[in-house]
């Protein structure tokens, strides 16, 4: 049988070798064009949507580089305030060895918020805070000990001052900016907050912990629309200050 073979004259087979090269390095750049443009996109709109949220509730519809620092600052120390509030519950509730170490550094907190707020409204106002946050913080660890311990009426008693306590805080910001931390909103803030707080620990020492980890979540939202409002009054209060 007589056999054939193709032949292929050398300039074709160059030519035909250079052309699949090409074609596959222009894909290649094809490729990484697209890849650049989405992680440039992609990259360009994380930001925006981490900060589009603060955006909305600025003052003027728009955000500065100084209404970003307070508006953080402000929400780290409501975040503090919620994390230290449930550990101290959960430490409370089970006889945890870390309970005094929680409760001091929960008890911190106040002195940094009052910080905060003496920062534009002088010492007496900071330090008014500070203590009635302590008294907050205080009282509501004798709430959890005494349901803990099924007192009823000391828990009771508690209770009343503790609610007592969060009118009297709002009160002390309303005055200190009554233009823009209206009393009665504030009041309903901490009361909305005092309620959330008690179911958590309801359902802490209940062991009721899918229930007790969405109180949190709860907690943890309307802190954070709170701290933007007492952001957003101090921004409206001393506008020069965030240009």
């Amino acid at each position: 049988m007589k056999q054939f073979t193709l032949k292929v004259e050398e300039p074709y087979y160059s030519s035909l070798i250079n052309y699949i090269y090409m074609e596959k390095n222009a894909q290649i750049i094809t490729w990484a064009i697209v890849a650049l443009v989405v992680g440039v996109g992609i990259g360009w709109m994380i930001p925006k949507a981490a900060s589009q949220e603060m955006s909305n509730n600025s003052p003027a519809g728009g955000i500065t580089t100084k209404q970003v620092e307070l508006k953080t600052t402000m929400r780290k120390l409501w975040d503090d305030h919620d994390v230290w509030t449930r550990s101290a519950i959960l430490s409370i509730a089970n006889s945890s060895g870390d309970k005094d170490a929680v409760i001091q550094r929960l008890l911190k907190n106040p002195d940094d918020i009052g910080n905060a707020v003496k920062s534009y409204y002088g010492d007496a106002a900071g330090s008014k805070v500070a203590s009635l946050l302590k008294d907050h913080l205080s009282i509501a660890a004798e709430i959890v000990e005494a349901a803990k311990a099924g007192d009823s009426a000391k828990q009771k008693n508690a209770e009343d001052r503790w609610f007592k306590n969060g009118d009297d805080i709002a009160v002390a910001l309303s005055q200190a900016n009554p233009n823009n931390w209206k009393e009665q909103d504030l009041k309903g803030m901490m009361r909305d907050h005092l309620n959330l707080v008690k179911q958590e620990a309801v359902d802490v020492l209940g062991k009721k912990w899918p229930a007790s980890v969405t109180d949190y979540d709860k907690i943890h939202d309307q802190t954070m629309k709170m701290a933007d409002m007492l952001s957003d009054g101090i921004i409206k209060q001393f506008p020069d200050k965030f240009s």
